[in-house]
């Protein structure tokens, strides 16, 4: 991947870079993690409210043979007063932060709305928009100082697909691509990129195994599996967009949200 420069915010390479993703101990985060890595990034700090689910991931990629080092740092990812202190934290011992990434998952499960009591909605809906908002509020103070970054935010295809007992989880998430749409026309005068990603059903993870434990979900989602044409995701499917949407490769591309789906949906 080569680097560009559009005259005023020169795009920075990935080899060398500092990254951050907030649920990055397992699934997409992880995988995110992984080819960062083999990418050249020189830190990447994984971010999770469990240090042992968090020590294994570093062990795991640390023992990989990647030149670059990840480490992890714990925060509950949904608490304001815990986020700006764990990206203070990072940056003081690993440096500036380039890139920013929101992997982390609620774990809601699909339920109809008139079956949901009304006391979880705020829960449900914190769990999965917070996240990915209150990460971006902590890094961008340094990317506007240093005019340079990039914030990738996973979301689901609940943002943009009416599904039956998502109507929670779908508000939540297009919370998140909203976010990131208009956040990216106010940070690009500061030479920092936001874009996110929605997927559908990713297998091989915690929440595919979740749903399909569910039997009302199970029911929905295998019908969105026989759907995927192109067979159905899996987090390596997922984390090279991801990638991709930090390298310099994408030095022109802000405000988009991309679905990796093999082709459960199309928009």
């Amino acid at each position: 991947m080569t680097e560009a420069d559009d005259g005023r915010h020169p795009a920075f390479a990935l080899r060398g870079s500092n990254a951050v993703i907030g649920g990055g101990t397992s699934g997409v985060g992880l995988e995110t993690a992984r080819l960062l890595l083999r990418e050249g990034a020189a830190q990447v700090v994984l971010i999770g409210r469990n240090p042992h689910k968090g020590a294994a991931a570093v062990a795991q990629l640390n023992g990989e043979g990647h030149a670059g080092v990840s480490s992890f740092q714990p925060a509950e990812l949904c608490d304001p007063g815990a986020v700006a202190p764990a990206i203070a934290a990072i940056e003081a011992r690993i440096g500036p932060i380039d890139i920013a990434i929101s992997a982390a998952n609620s774990g809601a499960v699909p339920r109809l709305f008139h079956l949901l009591d009304p006391g979880e909605i705020p829960a449900q809906l914190n769990e999965q928009a917070l996240p990915a908002l209150l990460l971006s509020a902590a890094v961008l103070p340094g990317m506007r100082e240093r005019r340079r970054g990039a914030i990738i935010l996973v979301a689901s295809d609940a943002a943009r697909v009416p599904t039956p007992g998502e109507a929670v989880i779908g508000a939540g998430m297009a919370a998140i691509t909203r976010f990131a749409t208009t956040l990216a026309m106010e940070a690009k005068r500061d030479g920092i990129r936001v874009n996110a990603v929605t997927p559908s059903l990713i297998a091989d993870t915690q929440s595919y195994d979740r749903i399909m434990d569910d039997p009302f979900a199970a029911k929905l989602f295998q019908r969105a599996e026989k759907a995927a044409a192109l067979g159905l995701t899996r987090p390596e499917d997922i984390a090279p967009t991801l990638v991709f949407l930090a390298s310099p490769a994408a030095a022109r591309l802000t405000g988009q949200v991309i679905s990796v789906n093999g082709g459960i949906s199309a928009a």
